[in-house]
């Protein structure tokens, strides 16, 4: 007898499993109403069992049975499934409670046994239609009752998928009781690999989400080797514990209270937004307080949603020692609780774990959606609480507030005043934890949750200072739950599981790569396009001086990048590229917005300004915008956003999603956090690395499937594809940390600051003393000022060492403030020398000896020629699968000495930079400048250049004639120069360029008459 393949036996297989393993129990057909879509079998059954006194009480109306089943449909049709389950049913004089739920712990073990009293059913080929009896769907799932959820099955095997069952349910006539909106919580599409789910079947317009474990870091599910792939579905998911966890703690329905159901939102978590839940509470419940998590969830995860869930999670949790195995938490390793061994004896048994969970972010939505979300959950009103002061935390602490939120930058204000929470137990979620969480906001986040009771004695100096150490390191009455994309070396080590071999990973990821894969983010490297400057400079003295070469070089192409007609160049690229290719093809159906980012404020004002009047020549209906922080001065005149955009910057991003404004220049501002789904195209001028470069690409991610849109746009002036990749590639898939950072490096640090003499260790250690006891500032001055006169000009140190000591102290500090949280040592030392130089630092007056050279190297060039060249055009960036490896903090003290400078003279520095910036065709930088000198001559000869030109008052009119006399020029020298030729002809890019060279030519050499161009 060969083995059965078909759809029928993966109905079978799943009808044995949810009655034989999960106590379910089997429905049928002919108990199914399909005009109320309920199992009205198991809905007396439910009832009569479990609340015959309620039902007694309306049993004086001879059609009873009629009246609680339309008063169920009727509420059904206006708040949901959802809302009859959590709140039950009111009729006339009764109240019928239509689901039990699961016990947060086994204080009360009535709740347990009520629980166990509900109804799972599952019902196989339920007709569900009120026209065509012939319909079925597969699978339905009820919980006394009511339906839950529906599936559709397919099988490989006989050449369907679960695209066919999407497609099946796409077709379903969505009408029908069963398939209202908010009839059931789920519909799901599955076959023996992968599932997907939808709450609202809406024909044609269904949206299905993937409802799969991930493989390899991407979309799909890992091979089972005891069965199908998708087994979870009903070996887990289905399970009665898991089901009745998803339903009280997980499932939401979105929407205004006075809003109609159709327009309310219906949201399911997704599997990996459930499973971090659930791994956290178990490990949680096992392992007590004094923890730290590390969830590593790409954009497009629902990092919002994750931590709704786990906040509210959080403060209801008890330890595993009295919790009820088979309550509270669901998943098939929670089911396994009773193996292990709680350590959290010592917490109160009638305790929850958490005294309070304090949320960490930047995202003013997230304190309304945790507001929002947390009345569907939880029947005690006003539990949250948002903490801008310490005042304001602690008054939330002592009216028992659950959830108190409050920002990473407002964070160091709440710790004044804070006293007595030794006594309390936190868990603290950091949203989107960089190198922030790393140093000192850190050290005043620990310092706050563990400080003194007032019933304490004062402890003296050295005590206090021990206590900060201790309270760097994490407090074992808090719990950190960090979340992050991209997690860096310190953020890995702090935060991150160690392994055996010294190693450093997240407890949990949902990668980036999972992401793309599974549609919730769009691909930004999927359409790369970089160019390459170049550059041609010349002396403008007669002198050959000699400069520092590296340095030189550095300076060199900063001025050259920051020279308006650089920037001018650009602009015009970036803007005839968003007409001609975003705005004219009509990209999101029009509403496609780009955002410019520049490499400093000067540069952002420039290009603004630059990109407004191309806007204004081009005619076009919109305007650019600029932000950036502050004041700055470009040509005398100082600007601000409000001075240059016209309107306050808290406007800006409104500003963006109306039809006046598409363009943003930004500088620094707007490179994180910013999610704005209309960005589709990002022009690149600013060098980017690392995490930088990751969340700043990743600011046009984001998907908008109601303005279609499918494909982003990058145009980079600076990075490579190469420099990209090698950014992207750690936070790909998964990111690892190879190994703890060395702490020698202190010890080295250390004993190269003392041996120079700028402070005595008996000024150190008396600065702490007065520091820790809170004395007024102004005695703390003398002693850094002794400090800071030795160093600024008693010893007379030179410029050289001055700088190293700088460097080196500067690096001590942060060194020392990542590691004290990370690592448990007590150098008392270390930390006396921490405070000292946090305060020492800022008075240490260095100049660079080079930078007066520098400025008069600026003054010793001219930029004579500058061109661009596209290197790729819409390229794929393809990344690593394999998990990334990062190295701990470089271990090595830096400083000033030991660096080798190269000297040369003025006229080699321009020819090495010559050489390596100019070169867009196939030729030495002589023979080019001979060619851009020849086509110059022959445009100046042209009798029509000094009409049409030169004395043409009209300035566009006088760029169209030069453009023409060029092309002319070019013609005339294509039999000679090929390749210049077909560059010019074939790449618009490229001739543009190339015009603006030899306009710059012209410009310089023609306004001198007796001079001949290129002598």
């Amino acid at each position: 007898m060969v083995s059965k393949t078909n759809e029928k036996a993966l109905e079978d297989l799943i009808q044995e499993c949810l009655i034989n393993q999960q106590s379910y129990h089997l429905g049928e057909n002919k108990d199914f109403n399909p005009q109320i879509a309920l199992d009205t079998a198991k809905l007396w059954q439910f009832l009569e069992t479990t609340q015959p006194e309620e039902l007694e009480k309306l049993k004086y109306n001879p059609d009873w049975q009629k009246l609680i089943l339309d008063r169920i449909d009727r509420k059904i049709k206006k708040n949901s499934i959802l809302h009859l389950l959590k709140k039950g049913l009111d009729i006339d004089s009764a109240h019928l409670t239509l689901f039990y739920s699961q016990p947060y712990n086994d204080l009360n073990p009535q709740i347990q046994a009520n629980f166990n009293q509900n109804i799972f059913s599952v019902t196989r080929q339920i007709h569900f239609s009120t026209t065509d009896t012939a319909l079925s769907i597969d699978l339905v799932i009820f919980i006394n009752g009511l339906p839950i959820i529906t599936i559709e099955l397919k099988n490989q095997w006989t050449n369907q998928t679960v695209y066919d069952a999407k497609k099946q349910y796409c077709q379903r006539d969505y009408q029908q009781p069963l398939l209202n909106f908010g009839r059931c919580l789920v519909h799901f599409a599955v076959d023996t690999d992968e599932v997907w789910m939808t709450t609202r079947l809406n024909g044609k317009s269904t949206y299905f989400l993937p409802f799969n474990q991930g493989n390899n870091n991407g979309k799909g599910n890992p091979i089972n080797p005891h069965g199908h792939k998708t087994s979870y579905l009903w070996e887990d998911i289905f399970s009665r514990s898991s089901l009745a966890n998803i339903l009280e703690h997980f499932v939401l329905l979105e929407g205004k209270p006075k809003d109609a159901l159709k327009d309310k939102t219906l949201i399911f978590p997704r599997y990996h937004q459930r499973d971090v839940v659930n791994k956290i509470l178990l490990d949680a419940k096992v392992k007590g307080t004094g923890k730290t998590y590390l969830i590593q969830h790409s954009a497009g995860s629902g990092k919002s949603n994750s931590i709704t869930w786990l906040a509210f999670q959080l403060i209801q949790l008890y330890s595993l020692n009295k919790v009820n195995n088979q309550s509270s938490i669901a998943s098939k390793s929670i089911n396994s609780e009773k193996n292990y061994t709680s350590t959290n004896k010592e917490i109160p048994w009638d305790e929850p774990l958490f005294n309070s969970v304090i949320v960490v972010t930047d995202r003013t939505n997230l304190d309304r959606q945790l507001r929002d979300n947390i009345k569907d959950f939880s029947e005690v009103k006003n539990i949250i609480a948002h903490a801008n002061r310490s005042e304001d935390l602690k008054n939330a602490l002592e009216s028992g507030k659950k959830i108190i939120i409050t920002t990473i930058q407002k964070f160091r204000f709440i710790v004044e005043g804070i006293e007595g929470l030794s006594n309390k137990r936190f868990a603290v979620i950091i949203d989107e934890a960089h190198s922030s969480q790393s140093g000192s906001s850190a050290d005043t986040l620990n310092m706050t949750l563990n400080s003194h009771s007032e019933d304490d004695n004062p402890p003296d100096n050295q005590d206090q200072i021990l206590e900060v150490m201790n309270n760097r390191k994490l407090s074992q009455n808090a719990s950190y739950f960090a979340f992050t994309a991209t997690p860096k070396n310190s953020t890995l080590e702090k935060f991150g599981v160690k392994q055996n071999d010294g190693s450093f990973l997240p407890f949990h990821l949902y990668s980036m790569k999972q992401a793309i894969e599974e549609g919730f983010i769009l691909d930004v490297l999927a359409n790369y396009t970089t160019y390459k400057s170049y550059y041609e400079i010349q002396k403008s003295i007669a002198d050959n001086p000699e400069f520092d070469t590296s340095k030189a070089q550095k300076k060199i192409k900063a001025f050259v990048e920051g020279h308006r007609k650089t920037i001018a160049t650009k602009a015009e690229i970036m803007v005839n590229h968003y007409l001609e290719n975003v705005v004219k093809p009509k990209k999101m159906k029009g509403e496609a917005r780009a955002m410019v980012v520049t490499k400093n404020i000067t540069t952002a004002i420039i290009y603004y300004q630059e990109i407004q009047r191309l806007l204004k020549e081009n005619n076009a209906d919109f305007q650019a915008m600029v932000a950036f922080s502050g004041k700055k001065k470009v040509n005398g005149i100082e600007h601000t956003e409000e001075s240059l955009n016209g309107f306050p910057s808290k406007d800006i991003e409104g500003k963006l999603r109306t039809d006046d404004y598409r363009l943003l220049v930004v500088a620094n501002k707007f490179l994180t956090g910013f999610d704005e789904p209309l960005l589709h195209t990002m022009y690149i001028d600013k060098k980017l690395r690392g995490v930088l470069a990751v969340q700043a690409l990743s600011r046009l991610n984001r998907c908008n499937n109601r303005m279609g849109k499918n494909d982003t746009f990058i145009l980079d002036f600076v990075n490579s594809t190469t420099d990209i990749k090698q950014a992207f590639d750690p936070f790909y898939t998964a990111t690892s940390l190879t190994e703890p950072t060395d702490i020698n490096v202190l010890h080295d640090l250390k004993e190269s600051l003392d041996e120079l003499g700028i402070y005595e260790q008996e000024e150190v250690n008396q600065f702490n003393q007065l520091f820790f006891n809170g004395v007024e500032a102004q005695q703390l001055s003398p002693i850094i000022d002794t400090a800071s006169q030795r160093f600024n000009s008693d010893l007379q140190l030179t410029e050289e060492d001055k700088i190293d000591f700088k460097v080196k102290a500067k690096q001590f500090v942060k060194v020392y403030a990542q590691l004290a949280c990370l690592i448990p040592f007590n150098n008392l030392d270390w930390e006396k020398l921490y405070w000292f130089l946090k305060f020492l630092i800022p008075k240490l007056m260095v100049k660079n000896p080079q930078e007066a050279q520098q400025d008069e190297l600026l003054n010793s060039i001219d930029l004579t020629t500058y061109g661009i060249e596209r290197v790729s055009l819409n390229s794929q960036i393809m990344l690593t699968d394999d998990t990334s490896e990062l190295k701990p903090q470089n271990p090595n003290p830096r400083g000033y000495h030991g660096e080798e400078k190269e000297y040369n003279t003025l006229e080699e520095i321009i020819n090495s930079f010559n050489q390596a910036y100019f070169g867009q065709w196939e030729a030495s930088p002589e023979e080019q400048r001979i060619k851009l000198v020849n086509i110059a001559q022959n445009v100046a000869r042209n009798p029509d250049y000094q009409t049409q030109v030169v004395d043409n008052p009209d300035a566009q009119n006088s760029r169209l004639a030069i453009a023409h006399l060029i092309k002319q020029a070019v013609n005339q020298e294509r039999r000679k120069e090929l390749s210049l030729y077909k560059n010019y002809s074939q790449d618009p890019d490229f001739q543009k360029a190339f015009e603006n060279s030899i306009m710059r030519i012209l410009e310089m050499y023609v306004a001198e008459s007796n001079t001949e161009i290129g002598a």
